[in-house]
């Protein structure tokens, strides 16, 4: 397995294929000033890998005050429940991927997709609005409402070095009606994420796409895709 990634300074990539677990969407942690806010938390079996690397990149993951879901499947909250009970961290989500967590609905969790079950997990703040700001510091941590590939599904980003990285994960899909897929919602969501001009882009299973051409052209490949 990989290491943790610096993406830019203060922000690790710390899990995904070829870093923790193949099955596992990739998972960040943002330092902000010694308060670590971490974004997914894989599909469950690389909880141990996933400490492992923040330790190696000189992280505690006693200082985790925050786990944001980016959206309710499996391979994005298998280690919620691990991280909330070994470090007391809060888990945000939107409220309307929350319940399927709460009750750890199999279907809406896509765990069956994975032959695993995922255990209810108690949600401690459930973001309702279409742009959120969570502040940290004096550093702000945007969640932008982005359905389409579920209901609930949010993308974040922040500004630090002069640039901006826009986590989105599964900006590709796939769009299922078991999952509560939308595809015109889904293009809607993707013209606000190209509003924002991120500079960076990290995504949930392909990597780290770096200058605002090669955010723009990922997204829109996309759209022409499923236009």
């Amino acid at each position: 397995m990989g290491k943790a990634e610096v993406i830019v300074d203060g922000v690790y990539l710390i899990g995904g294929p070829n870093i923790s677990y193949s099955e596992d969407a990739t998972v960040f942690i943002v330092d902000f000033g010694g308060e670590l806010v971490m974004i997914d938390s894989g599909s469950g079996n690389s909880f141990r890998i996933l400490v492992s690397n923040m330790e190696d990149a000189g992280l505690n993951p006693q200082d985790i005050s925050t786990l944001i879901l980016t959206h309710c499947h499996i391979d994005h909250i298998g280690s919620a429940p691990y991280f909330k009970e070994k470090f007391g961290c809060k888990i945000i989500v939107h409220d309307l991927d929350a319940d399927a967590i709460e009750e750890g609905d199999q279907v809406l969790t896509a765990a069956n997709w994975y032959e695993t079950t995922f255990p209810p997990t108690p949600v401690d703040k459930r973001l309702t609005g279409e742009h959120e700001v969570l502040q940290f510091g004096e550093e702000e941590l945007h969640c932008i409402h982005t359905p389409g590939h579920t209901p609930g599904s949010i993308a974040l980003y922040l500004d630090r070095e002069g640039k901006r990285v826009l986590f989105g994960q599964d900006i590709h899909g796939p769009f299922l009606p078991s999952f509560g897929s939308d595809i015109g919602r889904w293009r809607e969501s993707m013209e606000k994420l190209l509003a924002l001009e991120a500079d960076i882009l990290c995504e949930g299973h392909f990597g780290i796409f770096r200058s605002k051409d090669k955010v723009e052209k990922y997204i829109k490949k996309y759209l022409k895709e499923y236009s």
